[in-house]
């Protein structure tokens, strides 16, 4: 009699868990929708995307240069100055050329700094960062404001530059049909040093195109 008398197995035990999972699981997905739907749904992704080294020790290098380019022209530019005369008309002129009477070179000067201390400014929030191995930039936002800054300074660099050029060619050709000569003749220091300085300049609105496309670079991996 015993051996009719079987204990069923129980079945279904696990059917209340089922049913709790599938609510907890409905009810999460519908908060998921909701936020997703009121736009307050933020994805977190703390993985960080890391570039090769190399890409690390460019963007190092290329703020150094850019810190010893605007060093070198603001130097040599408010070091010009030189006394000299000249002749017009026969009667002897005295001269006296000193960068600060031009307004182009002064504001050459004043990009140049501005440059120099973006520059020490970058190498100061990167090289922390690079020794803990972690990325140069701290976030997207940090990226693209060093790139619009980046593509700024490059070209208001390139502005004074061009403004600067102006001034000096002005000064090696003189003004035609006018009794204004070549001043860069007796004032042959003079000139010398605002050319080293403009060239600077330009080769620093380089060096900042470049960091602005490592900018694009680290943005777009």
């Amino acid at each position: 009699m015993s051996n009719d008398h079987k204990t069923q197995p129980e079945t279904a035990i696990q059917l209340p868990e089922l049913n709790t999972t599938t609510t907890t699981t409905n009810t999460t997905t519908t908060k998921v929708a909701d936020e997703a739907e009121n736009g307050t749904l933020v994805i977190s992704n703390n993985s960080t995307k890391k570039l090769p080294r190399n890409y690390v020790v460019m963007h190092i290098v290329l703020r150094v240069a850019c810190l010893l380019a605007s060093l070198v022209s603001v130097i040599v530019m408010t070091t010009a100055k030189e006394k000299s005369s000249i002749s017009i008309y026969g009667f002897d002129l005295p001269l006296y050329s000193k960068w600060s009477f031009s307004g182009s070179f002064q504001y050459l000067v004043g990009v140049s700094v501005v440059v120099g201390v973006h520059s020490l400014l970058q190498l100061v929030m990167t090289a922390p960062r690079m020794l803990r191995k972690s990325s140069i930039f701290s976030s997207r936002n940090h990226a693209w404001l060093i790139f619009a800054a980046d593509q700024v300074f490059a070209y208001v660099m390139m502005s004074a530059g061009s403004a600067a050029t102006g001034v000096t060619n002005l000064n090696h050709t003189g003004i035609k049909h006018a009794a204004l000569p070549n001043f860069c003749k007796p004032l042959r220091s003079f000139c010398d040093r605002v050319g080293v300085s403009i060239a600077f300049a330009f080769f620093n609105c380089f060096l900042l195109a470049i960091c602005a496309v490592l900018d694009i670079i680290w943005l777009s991996n």
